[in-house]
């Protein structure tokens, strides 16, 4: 059965397409009636916009902006070319998207480059958020100026548009199965470390692990979570000390990043290392599998996310609701067996 279209509306609602068009387009100088109408015939036959052709037929263009984390994190620069890569795809459905580079796990920079944003430098922004009051409240000034934003990786508050990303929380249990399951039969004790409490990704994803960790009854002890900054210096640093004792840990779950300060101390165990999960596929922590350093690498598809994240900024630039996109993205888990060529990882 084929799609209504807008002469099916005008047919409908006895007026012409010209009217039908106008009233779609709320252009103006159509009788009250005769809008009633037209709303009457486009509910009556479920009639749904095209509108990318709408878009076509009126040059509409888009400007959004990326604030991009920079930092000593593999992952961020996989993110930034995933938006790359999408900067020249999308150029043909004329969306022009400028990067914008913030310190990473900088709450302060954050907010003071939301704070300077306005409609006249972008229709939307997309951001890896910081969970601070003031963060949040630059994203609610931010609101109140007509610009919506919307946060991928990690969330912040509730003034966000919208948020695309993984279920952290589910990441954390899958990664604390994982270490249980390493654990079968025998006792151990999982050091947690991760970026910053700051990061509602990283809370929820040490939540996570702890609620199965918990189901072991003690057999499985859960260390007090380590903060390493996403430094990989910072990393080497906390956990050189807690691994210099052989056996004292048994399962390490590094949540956020840095994890090139804590691969040359993998190294240097042996085969007294403990277990180790770890998130985000890069090029050092592919190497980092295949060399039999880490055991399980969690990824969360950034190409993917990123995609997603222009649709929703596109939506809302549109004014289309967001209540037909699915904007959790599902988490991809990587052995030494199971790993993509190295081109698409």
């Amino acid at each position: 059965m084929r799609k209504p279209t807008l002469h099916d509306v005008a047919r409908t609602a006895g007026v012409s397409y010209a009217t039908a068009d106008r009233v779609l387009n709320e252009r103006g100088g159509v009788a009250q009636k005769s809008i009633l109408r037209v709303r009457q015939a486009i509910e009556d036959l479920g009639y749904e916009r095209d509108q990318h052709a709408a878009n076509l037929s009126r040059r509409r263009s888009y400007r959004f902006r990326f604030l991009a984390p920079q930092g000593d994190h593999g992952f961020f620069r996989v993110l930034r070319a995933a938006v790359e890569a999408e900067r020249a795809g999308r150029l043909a459905d004329r969306v022009a998207i400028e990067i914008r580079d913030i310190p990473a796990l900088d709450a302060e920079a954050l907010a003071a480059a939301l704070d300077a944003l306005g409609p006249a430098d972008c229709d939307s922004v997309a951001m890896v958020a910081i969970d601070t009051p003031r963060v949040a409240e630059a994203i609610a000034r931010l609101r109140g100026r007509g610009v919506p934003a919307v946060t991928l990786v990690a969330d912040a508050g509730e003034a966000r548009a919208a948020h695309v990303g993984i279920d952290n929380v589910v990441a954390g249990r899958a990664a604390g199965r994982m270490i249980e399951i390493a654990h079968t039969g025998r006792p151990g004790r999982v050091l947690p470390v991760l970026g910053a409490l700051t990061q509602r990704d990283h809370r929820d994803r040490l939540q996570g692990a702890v609620s199965v960790l918990e189901e072991t009854g003690g057999r499985v002890e859960i260390l007090p979570a380590l903060v390493a900054g996403d430094r990989s210096d910072l990393m080497a640093e906390v956990m050189g000390a807690a691994l210099a004792v052989p056996g004292a840990v048994t399962g390490v779950y590094s949540i956020g990043a840095g994890n090139r300060g804590l691969l040359p101390i993998l190294r240097g165990m042996g085969q007294a290392r403990p277990f180790v999960v770890l998130h985000e596929l890069t090029d050092f922590t592919r190497a980092a599998l295949l060399d039999r350093l880490v055991d399980a690498v969690i990824d969360q598809t950034p190409d993917r996310e990123v995609a997603l994240t222009l649709d929703v900024m596109k939506a809302l630039a549109d004014g289309r609701p967001l209540a037909g996109l699915d904007l959790t993205v599902t988490p991809k888990i990587y052995l030494q067996d199971n790993l993509p060529p190295a081109a698409e990882g």
